[in-house]
């Protein structure tokens, strides 16, 4: 991180937002980009013309949370601007030009996983996001409408869209766009290539003709055709009617220079190795034995308050701790706890032909969402089994979503760590939930990634279902890397800690992306494997990022100087 680059904190809440303007209209909300262009998270540039930054993002995805878990009565979304013919600028070109390249990298993650989670809203949660595009989107902008189920553009003579991004700036759409217009509009490739070689884009009916929005609509019924359209998909959404929502309160976690506490995370910061220690605590007192009562509890009840401040580290850690490479994460409790909390879940959140309970739903896609955030997390992540942990159900996929895993054989010397009864060694339960609740951007389970191609070894597994796992028949299951006993135990770690910290960051990054998602695409990991990766390599070539590059450039009235050789 620069030093203009601060610290970033990843809360908000809609009486904070400086940009984005949540109208609650019964079943319709509107979400309003209405940008202050004094606004910007760093000094040096101006947010004109609706573009956004890490702070604009920051706020969707807070309301588009809160619209989830606080508004259930919301069955449609519509995405629009509070200015007029300016719908969005997309990412500010300023910002990006000034920005160090970890900035660049963390700021289109966010970006992408919060689009993602706007189409997870649209297909799991039945709130249907619909782009109202009332005036020019370029970039980011169109591409905040190819997150929605349908764009609908204002036909005024001058709205367009457009992806200006390798005629004028010599990068990519960094949040999807080319992958979105092909996969997902299913815009012919030819004329996809014309599109995004078009620095004034696409307007009017050719717009709808190359299926880059679903409809124009005449100006003079922008808003009644805009209203209809909207009340269209709330129709036909599985929202429960008449639900009440419940509040999801600021977090307060305590920070210090070494660590970052939270009711049921810790994260313990060694800079000097370089390392995180993240310890997830499992679920105390009564499992809540009615749908009422996990109503009742709210943000307290343990899944979501556990999701919630685990998103939230995270996300810190990404933006702020860019040192701190590999991350050792842990889990402490009881497995009979956390598999009866999961119980709960499974029962009441929805499957095919049964809706289930909104609330129990939402819960589970959340901490979906939140173990796809760590798969593309750039940090190394070692998961560590040991007495008094509590890796079994849900919460045996953190473990599963590590690039390695380690398990105690037997009990350390101390003998019985606090939490156990008569010194129980570590052990595993596999549930239903490991054979895809919880699905990678792949669409495989993370145990379906582990053992890619052998579904006879995954029916095996799913044969022990339950069963608690000592780490003998851990390793020999192939769910465990090693398993060292406990003479052996802390030099293994220790050796094994210290060869990663050896070994180049980038490497390491590059590596453990490919290990983690292997078999089949989808749009939504071709989104952070092939146009992520790209997006990155050119965002530090002279020909975007250098002193006569396209970024740099920009606006100054000087043509970018291109090193013509083709790598």
């Amino acid at each position: 991180m620069s030093t203009d680059e601060p610290q970033v904190s990843f809360q908000t809440s809609p009486e904070r937002y400086r940009h984005w303007k949540l109208d609650l209209q019964g079943e319709i909300a509107y979400l309003r980009l209405d940008i202050a262009e004094d606004g910007g998270l760093v000094p040096g540039y101006e947010l004109k013309m609706n573009s956004y930054d890490l702070g604009v993002d920051i706020e969707l995805y807070d309301a588009t949370q809160r619209l989830r878990f606080e508004h259930p009565e919301v069955r449609a979304v519509v995405v629009t601007s509070a200015k007029d013919r300016n719908f969005c600028a997309g990412a500010n070109i300023r910002m990006l030009a000034q920005s160090s390249h970890p900035w660049k990298v963390n700021f289109c993650k966010f970006t992408n996983e919060t689009r993602n989670g706007m189409e997870d809203a649209t297909a799991n949660s039945g709130q249907t996001y619909l782009a109202a595009v009332n005036g020019t989107a370029a970039g980011g902008g169109y591409e905040l409408a190819l997150a929605c189920e349908k764009i609908l553009l204002i036909d005024d003579n001058s709205s367009s869209v457009s992806l200006p991004e390798v005629p004028l700036l010599g990068v990519l759409p960094g949040t999807g766009g080319l992958t979105r217009v092909t996969d997902k509009r299913r815009v012919r490739k030819d004329r996809a290539d014309v599109f995004a070689t078009k620095p004034e884009g696409v307007r009017g009916k050719q717009a709808v003709e190359w299926k880059l929005v679903d409809e124009v609509i005449p100006k003079r019924q922008w808003d009644e055709l805009v209203a209809e359209r909207a009340a269209e998909a709330a129709a036909g959404s599985s929202r429960p009617a008449g639900a009440a929502g419940i509040t999801l309160p600021p977090l307060e976690p305590v920070r210090t220079e070494d660590e970052i506490r939270y009711r049921h995370v810790t994260a313990k910061l060694d800079r000097e190795q370089g390392q995180v220690e993240i310890t997830v605590a499992g679920p105390e007192g009564d499992t809540p034995d009615t749908v009422a009562r996990v109503h009742e509890l709210g943000a307290d009840f343990w899944p979501l308050a556990m999701t919630r401040e685990l998103d939230d580290l995270i996300l810190w850690l990404r933006a702020n701790e860019l040192e701190l490479g590999t991350w050792v994460i842990r889990t402490r409790g009881d497995v009979e706890d956390a598999l009866a909390f999961e119980r709960v879940i499974a029962e009441h959140s929805g499957s095919a032909g049964n809706p289930g309970d909104w609330l129990v739903n939402e819960i589970r896609h959340y901490f979906k969402r939140v173990l796809k955030r760590l798969d593309v997390t750039s940090r190394s992540l070692i998961a560590l089994i040991e007495p008094g942990s509590c890796f079994a159900g849900a919460l045996l996929e953190l473990a599963l979503a590590c690039d390695r895993q380690y398990m105690l054989d037997g009990l350390l010397e101390e003998d019985s760590p606090e939490g156990t009864e008569e010194g129980e060694p570590a052990q595993l339960v596999l549930s239903e939930s490991n054979f895809g609740a919880f699905p990678m951007s792949n669409g495989l389970s993370r145990l379906g990634s582990r053992f890619y191609g052998d579904d006879d070894f995954l029916a095996k597994l799913r044969q022990e279902t339950g069963r608690r796992l000592l780490a003998t028949e851990a390793l020999e299951l192939g769910l465990v890397t090693d398993s060292p006993d406990d003479i052996d135990w802390e030099d293994e770690i220790r050796i094994m800690l210290e060869e990663r910290r050896s070994l180049s960051p980038d490497a390491l990054t590059g590596m453990e992306a490919n290990h983690r998602f292997v078999g089949p695409e989808t749009m939504e990991s071709r989104i952070f494997s092939r146009l992520t990766a790209w997006q990155n390599w050119i965002f530090v070539r002279p020909n975007a990022s250098g002193p006569e590059g396209a970024l740099r450039r920009y606006g100054t009235g000087r043509r970018a100087e291109f090193d013509r050789k083709r790598v």
